[in-house]
């Protein structure tokens, strides 16, 4: 008899998973998606599709005495044409709020996509197994972060003993809209993103609704928040407007007070906080598009740059400095009636000085060590929060 054949099978069924808005039955399996269905069908652009099915600070959370445990998985792998393999995707296991350990699985499916054109072609794999073992005996609660910027099918769980969902109720709730920074590009591992880091160290249930180049004041995002549960909620907005050079002056400020028109429909009285961009030197007062360094890439390594001039900001075209400025205004306009929306600086978080010790690796996004530096600097913004002061004010 081998070890797999001697453990114990458990369905896996919705509640053993937790940070999802929604979950698909696929063919294979469950399918975690951060964003509903409805929202889904009236954006159908592949990208939001993809980020909202890749599983940022989405956990299996399971209590349990066993020492050997087994995942099976669909993974979606991402191939970049003219750039080398990704690594694989990093699943980190948890056992009473402490990383234990981390694996990953190879092979499964593969999605190729060419950086010049944005085609896409789909080579189906095989579902792979993930173990664990060595786990302390005694009965505990344990997580398993899945990757955050991998595709996950979650096909079936076994064990060498029982396990039980562990239901969320209770635990204080916060969500989280932002970008691909949001989600977690550049760093390594999934309890890496600075939303987790901060979700770790202040104890909140995390629901992380950070969408790889999509964090553009869509009203199916915001009516989404609107109908979740939440005791926080926090928004990061700039960097995708101005990377994809989607919106001018003119709409931004109705589309944020709309954005947040919305939100307290649905949650009038809750902590909401507002943030805005992390430096970026490439927009800090250039505007998008974002565009390809074709030289960097023509050498196998990914750089962006600012595709637009100084000259058309007086055309109305938004840069961050720009953004965090009419942010600070309509957070302080709203304050006047709403004591619970509070500014946040994304400066503080990581500013110029911390750009000099800690680049951006492809002048975007942030490394792993500037996810944690940012998630510490806005654990103390929520802990400021939690004690009564503004976000910030000691």
């Amino acid at each position: 008899m081998n070890e797999t054949s001697s453990l114990i099978a458990t369905p896996l069924t919705r509640d053993f998973i937790h940070g999802a808005v929604d979950i698909e039955q696929t063919p294979a399996g469950l399918l975690p998606h951060r964003l509903p269905a409805w929202a889904r069908a009236q954006c159908p652009d592949p990208q939001l599709l993809m980020a909202a099915s890749q599983p940022s600070g989405v956990r299996v959370v399971f209590q349990t005495a066993a020492t050997a445990l087994e995942l099976d998985v669909l993974a979606t792998k991402r191939v970049y044409s003219g750039l080398g393999p990704r690594p694989d995707g990093i699943y980190d296991l948890f056992i009473g709020g402490q990383l234990a350990q981390q694996g990953s699985v190879q092979g499964g499916r593969v999605l190729h996509i060419d950086m010049a054109s944005g085609a896409t072609t789909v080579a189906e794999g095989e579902v792979q197994t993930l173990r664990f073992s060595g786990l302390p005996p005694e009965q505990k609660t344990i997580e398993i972060w899945l990757p955050h910027d991998e595709v996950t099918e979650l096909v079936s769980l076994r064990s060498d003993a029982p396990l039980s969902p562990v239901p969320t109720a209770g635990r204080r709730r916060w969500v989280h809209h932002g970008s691909s920074i949001s989600q977690g590009s550049n760093t390594t591992h999934p309890s890496g993103t600075w939303p987790a880091v901060a979700a770790l160290r202040t104890g909140f249930e995390l629901l992380n609704l950070g969408y790889s180049g999509n964090a553009l004041l869509d009203p199916f995002a915001a009516r989404t928040i609107r109908a979740l549960p939440a005791d926080l909620i926090s928004i990061k907005i700039g960097i995708n407007l101005v990377n994809k050079d989607l919106m001018r002056l003119r709409a931004f400020g109705p589309a944020v007070h709309g954005f947040l028109d919305t939100i307290r429909e649905g949650h009038p009285d809750t902590p909401l906080m507002v943030m805005s961009p992390v430096f970026c030197p490439i927009h800090e007062t250039l505007p998008g598009p974002s565009v390809y360094d074709m030289d960097a890439l023509a050498a196998g390594r990914l750089l962006f740059k600012a595709g637009g001039s100084a000259d058309e900001v007086r055309q109305g075209k938004l840069t961050l400095s720009v953004i965090r400025e009419q942010l600070r205004a309509i957070v302080e306009q709203r304050r006047a009636h709403d004591l619970h929306l509070h500014y946040v600086d994304g400066l503080e978080l990581y500013g110029p000085n911390d750009n000099l010790r800690l680049p951006l690796p492809d002048e975007l996004h942030p490394d792993a060590a500037s996810h944690r530096l940012i998630g510490e600097r806005f654990a103390g913004l929520l802990h400021d929060l939690q004690h009564g002061a503004a976000p910030g004010a000691a």
